[in-house]
């Protein structure tokens, strides 16, 4: 039998808490309270203005079901505003306030630091490595989760 330290997942789960933690305590240092998850909606509302709540689940590979506590959240820090969709009813659309963006300039110095953080005890040719490999593993595996990572193109009949 394998050591666990020696098995991907095992490791894999003690890096996510470990990046959690250095997150958290970044993002705490500049008097925000903001989850990972919270985050990442914000980066890509910012760069998707006006897209609705599953698609932006897609971008961020989340849960649609689970989605819409994280806006909820969001709506209620005045980080993001949620209209009801010009092309369907059912939709409900998602952009950036000004308090959001503020909030989101100021944030990103310290997400930037976990990120260096996170990986301190590699080295720079290291980091690029292990990047390189972390992103092929997971690209790899994407299918497997229960929620794969999507990809959003300009005309909507080419999303994948």
């Amino acid at each position: 039998m394998k050591d666990i330290n020696d098995m991907p997942g095992h490791l894999v789960r003690r890096l996510q808490q470990i990046a959690v933690a250095v997150f958290h305590a970044q993002v705490e240092s500049t008097g925000f309270d903001l989850t990972p998850v919270q985050y990442a909606a914000l980066v890509r509302v910012r760069t998707h203005p006006g897209i609705d709540q599953a698609t932006l689940a897609g971008l961020i590979a989340y849960d649609r079901t689970t989605i819409a506590g994280v806006v909820d959240r969001l709506v209620q820090k005045g980080f993001l505003s949620r209209e009801i969709s010009g092309t369907d009813r059912r939709a409900r659309v998602l952009r950036m306030t000004e308090t959001g963006e503020a909030a989101l300039e100021r944030i990103t110095p310290a997400v930037e630091t976990a990120q260096e953080l996170i990986l301190s005890g590699l080295d720079e040719v290291e980091t690029v490595e292990f990047m390189r490999l972390l992103r092929k593993a997971t690209e790899a595996a994407n299918d497997f989760s229960r929620a794969p990572l999507r990809q959003v193109s300009s005309d909507p009949r080419e999303e994948t």
